[in-house]
């Protein structure tokens, strides 16, 4: 319960520091309530931790804008893939901190729709992925890195096993950028104690 206070204090001390200048042409500003030393520093973590920083806007400059698709799925491992094609459209969000995805196409032989959330956690140093769509109830969050080397985002995580009600699944997803036009995202599951590839996606940026 204390934490719980801390935190509540903190957000409504950097709340207060963040709107006091929409009402500087208003009355003369009341002095604000003298903070303590830890007040101080929750309100400094929230502020450090609430920054975009160069994570957010690679991000951005990456992944914000219309892309064309094609999907390609393996259902099973041993038989030949099957492809679609789709239109993403991702924009930045809050001011740059997130990049959300809206996607359309077909899965399947049926029309398919998505959304998606990628970000930078400051606090834990990590890249974050969220995901639902019109084919299940549930939704996919992962953990991920970036290495520089490759231009590559990898992902882990889990989302609902559909075969299994009540378990996970392990997922393992990465996106190569391939230039500042193209992408490529491909997810992989466990299939009979191995790892498989069951999705591929091509991104082009829409001219």
């Amino acid at each position: 319960m204390q934490t719980l206070t801390r935190r509540v204090l903190a957000r409504g001390a950097l709340a207060i520091a963040l709107c006091a200048p929409a009402f500087a042409g208003a009355e003369p500003p009341q002095e604000a309530p003298k903070m303590s030393a830890e007040q101080q520093a929750m309100m400094d973590a929230w502020q450090k931790a609430s920054t975009p920083g160069a994570e957010h806007k690679q991000l951005a400059e990456q992944f914000a804008g219309t892309w064309t698709t094609k999907q390609t799925m393996w259902m099973d491992p041993s038989a030949p893939p099957m492809s679609e094609t789709g239109k993403a459209v991702n924009t930045a969000l809050f001011g740059g901190r997130q990049v959300r995805m809206e996607f359309s196409g077909g899965f399947m032989g049926q029309p398919f729709e998505g959304i998606g959330y990628t970000g930078y956690d400051n606090v834990r140093k990590r890249y974050t992925s969220f995901w639902a769509d019109s084919m299940g109830t549930g939704s996919m969050n992962l953990l991920g890195d970036y290495d520089a080397a490759t231009k590559t985002y990898s992902f882990t995580g889990d989302m609902p096993d559909v075969m299994k009600p009540g378990g996970m699944l392990a997922i393992r997803e990465t996106v190569r950028i391939v230039d500042a036009d193209h992408m490529v995202m491909e997810m992989f599951e466990p299939h009979d104690g191995k790892e498989v590839r069951t999705m591929q996606i091509e991104y082009t940026r829409a001219k």
